[in-house]
């Protein structure tokens, strides 16, 4: 990982300093020249305090390696789940795959929950997220995305006996979002009024819904949409809320070997239709022949 010793660089640049200082003894423009030598210690220390945090692998390391780390959801079926056997599975997963049998490596899967997703790509506890994570501008400050594989909007899924249909209908009721998510965003800026019960999973998210403890949940509309068609009694009465976003990958900010690579992957993926075989062997079996997978699927980075 690429890790450099702040404080030893920064004392050796201070003690360069110096010697500079001690040469502009009895000099008639020592203050202007003090000052110069200052800013420059400060720029030098501001500089390598920035790459400190700096704890990717490159694309190289990667491949040295053997294996690339790969967080995803292990709850959110079915996009990223954890099967009956104990093995990971859904959309992103099914991505994951590919992309270390092309790098010629192993996948090493760490679960992540919404919220954790920056800080897991930011801190290299993974080398990339492919966990349903939507672009936003807010995002794109602190990681790198790559190139995007799927379009979502935001979903409203509540009960039959008390169905939501409209935004409005959720003032003076209890909406459930899960921490970090886009939902949560859209709905603490665009309806403040709305009360939010917030949580950190999604299947404890799904679960007050299913012990009514909130009159509705709002999540990505492709997700609620396929969670109503597995648990009767619940409709997803909003199904197109907000923007229409994209999915991708996202690595640490600056790791380019690994994000022109995915790039590349991704368009390369494209021109053999990848993505709709992924929605075929992983989403076709939950929203059935009636769904259109080009509704969803981003094939080759290219949003229509």
């Amino acid at each position: 990982m690429k890790k450099n010793s702040t404080f030893r660089k920064v004392i050796a640049i201070a003690a360069i300093a110096l010697m500079i200082l001690g040469s502009f003894a009895g000099c008639g423009d020592e203050t202007a020249e003090v000052t110069e030598v200052t800013q420059a210690v400060e720029t030098a220390a501001a500089t390598d305090a920035a790459a400190s945090n700096v704890t990717y692998r490159t694309l190289d390391e990667i491949k040295e390696s053997g294996k690339i780390i790969i967080g995803v959801f292990s709850d959110k079926a079915p996009f990223g789940y954890v099967d009956e056997n104990g093995d990971y599975q859904g959309y992103d997963v099914y991505f994951a795959e590919r992309i270390a049998q092309d790098l010629g490596v192993e996948v090493e899967y760490v679960s992540t929950d919404p919220a954790s997703r920056v800080e897991y790509v930011a801190t290299g506890k993974v080398d990339l997220i492919l966990a349903n994570f939507t672009v936003t501008e807010e995002r794109a400050q602190q990681v790198d995305f790559a190139l995007p594989y799927m379009k979502v909007m935001l979903g409203v899924v509540s009960p039959d006996s008390a169905l939501i249909t409209n935004v409005d209908e959720l003032n003076g009721k209890t909406l459930i979002v899960v921490k970090g998510t886009t939902a949560e965003t859209f709905f603490e800026k665009n309806y403040p009024d709305v009360e939010l019960q917030k949580y950190d999973e999604y299947a404890d998210a799904y679960n007050a819904l299913l012990d009514g403890r909130g009159d509705a949940f709002s999540t990505d509309n492709t997700e609620v949409l396929a969670w109503a068609l597995s648990n009767p009694g619940f409709t997803v009465g909003i199904d197109a809320l907000g923007n229409a976003d994209t999915i991708a990958p996202a690595v640490q900010k600056g790791n380019t070997t690994l994000l022109d690579w995915l790039n590349s992957e991704i368009e390369a993926l494209g021109a053999e239709n990848f993505f709709h075989a992924d929605y075929e062997a992983t989403l076709a079996p939950v929203y059935g022949e009636a769904a259109d997978p080009d509704s969803l699927v981003v094939e080759g980075g290219i949003v229509d």
